[in-house]
């Protein structure tokens, strides 16, 4: 069976401990103070299994509006929420606020548990169910089974147990194959392990010996050993309660804290800004105004944030709307991703939302096209869609594929199963990287386009070459773009790749007459003094006046009759190929040469010779240091 997570939430004093102490036989008050004072201040824990059933890790958070902190990090992961109304008090201002906090974090199924039965009558308890019913109706949990307990007696605890299997049942589990995600609520000391951090495990898997990263602080660390509800374990799965002893930099007690979260992927990033749609609560007496200061709890890190508008209005009781949250102390998240906002003082639950952006660039406003791409990225129900607005809100950039879980919220297969599609339909998804099908059609258009030009301003070229055609595309566009676009128009047949470089399919440069000659007269001149080649600004006037010089020049060069040599000197292919061999065969073997000493096999001025000699240290030729230059023996 795949492992869960079932919270309590309500008010203080309602029974939550001592119910799941019934169901579990655990006692969840751990603290010493807890023990004194009758109430839960820190999160407890404990297992729920039973055969053929959905397993638990019962998380039990505190009812006190001073522990609400406590509450939300508990909260946050649930996939069945508890809720815990005493039969003796019915529906107080904590079990109002817990259920705000359930609704803002989503939590998918909710069962209500009607506690301390035995001590009111039935004409009571009616009416407490009726309160409760009129409190879930208008909430996505109207509807659920409220059924009536007592941890004391024993009432009510089998059909209890019923209800909450068959809403575990109800929920997807998380995704195995996802990123590895724990966040942090404990870190202690055990004498003989070290350090040990503890956590119920959003998702992912983690094994003994994972290579493991504790962010914000990005520290290094390795699994030592791991327990799981208390038992010691090779492998902790998604929803399992989890403490993981730790070994290397990150098992530092002393720089890691509650509020961190233990990860593996190296993709994962800390930060200090979130795009996020937010929703305020109805009930709520405060506004959110642009700059506004407030709390921000999301999973079991609270930090405090500047509130930028991202809409033309504050948002009021029950609006919702785009914000940027500008934090002041980085922590860990992903898309759609949800949190809790509370206010700055006096501290109360005021609102919550759902991350689009995890790691954005800052924003002011929102133009259509952007603001559809979050929402879908936010709520949408379609891995292809979600996926694709990613790649919309990328642009040039492109986004790396093994970044996607993150900038989707999607578990890798999920997002593979995407790609391909995408790809099918237009998307670009190569060497990494992943960019959607507009941008794509508008690398091609420009490549396509230059190509054109390339060909009009350069008629006697055979080929365009490729630098200037990378540098078609935006310049803030990924390097790796202009290649992939390329070999993708020559795979399709849309481009042609000759001589280093590409040109339309069929292309060939045409001379006139005129240009025959001239080209004709051009190499005869390049060529009559063999290695003593003139600079072209001792070429005929006639030559050089042409308007087509530098294209006849290019288009020898292209066909590889000459080569540059140096700036403004081009020498024969053949000439060049056959110093070469002289070189190696008068001179091979021979090290420390100077100029002269290739005067035989160069039988140029120094004008050429050292031209010349450069040439050949860069084919390989000679070898040039210190000393002079050496001559490899041939093969």
């Amino acid at each position: 069976m795949p492992s869960l997570i079932l919270g309590t939430a309500g008010h203080i004093d309602h029974g939550k401990t001592a119910l799941v102490r019934a169901l579990t036989g655990t006692d969840t008050d751990r603290l010493k103070e807890e023990k004194a004072r009758g109430i839960t201040i820190e999160l407890g824990f404990a297992e729920l299994a039973s055969e053929g059933r959905p397993h638990f890790g019962v998380v039990d958070v505190p009812g006190h509006e001073a522990f609400v902190r406590a509450m939300v990090a508990g909260a946050a992961g649930m996939d069945v929420v508890l809720l815990v109304v005493a039969a003796d008090e019915g529906v107080m201002p904590q079990t109002r606020e817990h259920l705000a906090i359930v609704q803002i974090l989503a939590v998918p199924e909710l069962v209500v548990a009607l506690t301390k039965c035995d001590a009111v009558d039935d004409e009571w308890l009616e009416l407490v169910d009726s309160d409760v019913e009129d409190l879930l109706a208008s909430t996505p949990y109207a509807g659920a089974p409220r059924i009536p307990t007592s941890a004391t007696v024993g009432t009510g605890l089998d059909a209890l147990l019923d209800a909450v299997a068959a809403a575990g049942e109800r929920v997807s589990a998380a995704a195995r194959d996802d990123l590895v995600r724990l966040p942090l609520d404990r870190v202690f000391t055990i004498q003989g392990t070290g350090t040990v951090v503890t956590g119920t495990l959003w998702s992912g898997a983690l094994v003994v010996g994972d290579r493991v990263r504790i962010l914000p602080d990005d520290l290094g660390a390795r699994v030592r050993s791991l327990q799981v509800h208390g038992r010691s374990a090779d492998r902790a799965q998604a929803g399992d309660r989890t403490a993981v002893a730790l070994t290397g930099d990150g098992a530092d007690r002393g720089v890691v804290s509650r509020g961190a979260t233990l990860v593996t992927s190296p993709d994962w990033e800390a930060t200090w800004m979130l795009t996020a749609y937010v929703s305020l609560l109805p009930d709520t007496g405060w506004q959110l105004k642009h700059n506004q200061r407030v709390h921000v709890h999301h999973g079991t890190a609270e930090v405090l944030a500047r509130c930028a508008l991202l809409e033309p209005e504050p948002l009021g009781a029950g609006d919702s709307g785009w914000v940027q949250l500008r934090l002041e102390e980085p922590i860990l998240a992903r898309a759609r991703d949800r949190f809790v906002i509370r206010a700055y003082s006096p501290v109360t639950t005021i609102g919550g939302g759902v991350v689009a952006e995890a790691t954005p660039a800052k924003r002011n406003r929102l133009d259509a096209e952007i603001r559809a791409a979050l929402d879908v990225i936010a709520t949408g129900n379609e891995a292809r869609d979600v996926v694709s607005a990613c790649l919309e809100l990328a642009g040039w950039f492109g986004v790396r594929i093994s970044a996607l879980p993150l900038r989707s919220g999607l578990p890798a297969e999920a997002i593979e199963v995407a790609l391909e599609a995408l790809a099918e339909s237009g998307a670009l998804v190569s060497e990494g990287y992943a960019w959607a099908s507009m941008v794509r059609a508008s690398a091609e258009d420009l490549v396509l386009t230059a190509v054109e030009a390339g060909h009009r301003e350069d008629t006697l070229r055979a080929v365009v070459p490729l630098t200037p055609l990378r540098g078609a595309l935006p310049q803030w566009s990924r390097p790796e773009l202009a290649k992939l676009v390329i070999d993708r128009l020559v795979a399709g047949g849309r481009l042609e790749a000759a001589e280093g470089g590409v040109r339309t399919p069929g292309y060939r440069p045409q001379l006139t007459g005129d240009q025959e000659v001239a080209t004709e007269a051009l190499l005869a001149a390049l060529t009559a003094e063999g290695l003593a080649a003139p600079l072209v600004e001792e070429l005929p006037e006639a030559l050089r006046a042409r308007g087509d010089f530098w294209s006849l020049v290019r288009r020898l060069e292209g066909m590889g009759t000459i080569r540059p040599v140096a700036d403004g000197l081009y020498v024969a292919t053949t000439e060049l190929e056959a110093a070469s061999r002289r070189v190696t065969e008068t001179l091979g073997g021979r090290t420390s040469l100077g100029p002269a000493d290739f005067r035989d096999a160069l039988p140029v001025t120094r004008k050429h010779l050292i031209p010349l000699l450069n040439y050949l240290d860069g084919q390989g030729t000679t070898v040039r240091h210190e000393g002079g230059r050496d001559v490899p023996r041939g093969p």
